[in-house]
């Protein structure tokens, strides 16, 4: 059964992208469900409402410039560079920009960063999941033909119209591995007192890196440095890094006891009076 839906509708003369409807959708919940579950990490949801005005154009920027340095042969007209509904968002960039925002917060309002990435992978892999349903809009993030007609029917495989093809329903198989990334790493934050922070995170990486890795190889529109995916790559880092920090973390703190996120925030409260008061001073 074909299954093809337009990528836009008309609404009183302007032009509505199913792309841009799903993207807000995943930010919305993003920010949702970081307010829903700050308190599991001692913050509060104005902590998140203000992290999300760091967080969400520097994503999007990143996630842009990113997409564009890779495909710079694609865009001889620079307006078009800034037609981000047609497509052309790069998840890692969006990850680098994102991180950056996160850090600057952490900067300039004194918060535990790696306790605040705990909540945010949270949130992000469930973003990235509904997501990745833009891709299915847009016709795009789809994987290698498939040309066995009993293998044709989606979810398994998606029509693509451009090329009146069958392929691999790719974007379809990582939305379904994020959703199942998101249960297990919910499950970890009110399930598993941990001894230190940044281990969620670390999960996320091991999780979402192992399976863009493999999800990866079966596109066809992947971005490449020279005969090298730069996705496959990235998500070896992020499995290596993931790993290393969980290994290391649990030898380093084996006889430290859990940590209390409500205590951690006192004392953090505690510590930027005392440093304003110092500043006064000064």
């Amino acid at each position: 059964m074909l299954i093809s839906i337009p990528n836009s509708f008309s609404l009183f003369g302007l032009q509505i992208h199913f792309y841009g409807i799903t993207s807000a959708l995943a930010y919305f919940f993003g920010v949702l469900i970081t307010c829903l579950i700050a308190k599991k990490r001692g913050f509060k949801s104005d902590d998140i409402i203000t992290l999300a005005c760091y967080v969400i154009p520097l994503a999007i920027i990143g996630a842009r410039l990113y997409y564009v340095l890779f495909r710079l042969d694609h865009y001889t007209n620079f307006v078009d560079i800034f037609k981000i509904w047609e497509g052309g968002l790069a998840f890692y960039g969006g990850l680098i920009g994102g991180a950056l925002a996160v850090g600057i917060y952490c900067l300039i309002h004194k918060k535990n960063f790696f306790a605040l990435i705990d909540l945010i992978v949270v949130a992000m892999i469930f973003s990235q999941g509904l997501g990745r349903w833009g891709n299915f809009f847009n016709q795009e993030a789809y994987g290698t033909v498939v040309t066995d007609p009993n293998l044709q029917w989606f979810p398994f495989s998606v029509y693509i119209d451009a090329v009146h093809e069958w392929h691999l329903a790719t974007f379809f198989y990582e939305s379904m591995w994020n959703f199942a990334t998101f249960a297990v790493l919910i499950t970890l934050l009110y399930k598993v007192k941990f001894k230190t922070n940044g281990m969620i995170a670390a999960y996320y990486l091991v999780l979402y890196g192992t399976g863009r890795f493999f999800i990866e190889g079966l596109r066809t529109d992947s971005l490449y440095l020279g005969p090298m995916r730069v996705s496959q790559v990235l998500s070896l880092v992020f499995v290596v890094a993931g790993l290393a920090y969980i290994i290391t973390c649990a030898i380093k703190n084996k006889n430290r006891p859990p940590l209390s996120y409500a205590q951690a925030e006192k004392e953090t409260k505690i510590q930027t009076e005392q440093n304003n008061d110092n500043s006064k001073e000064k």
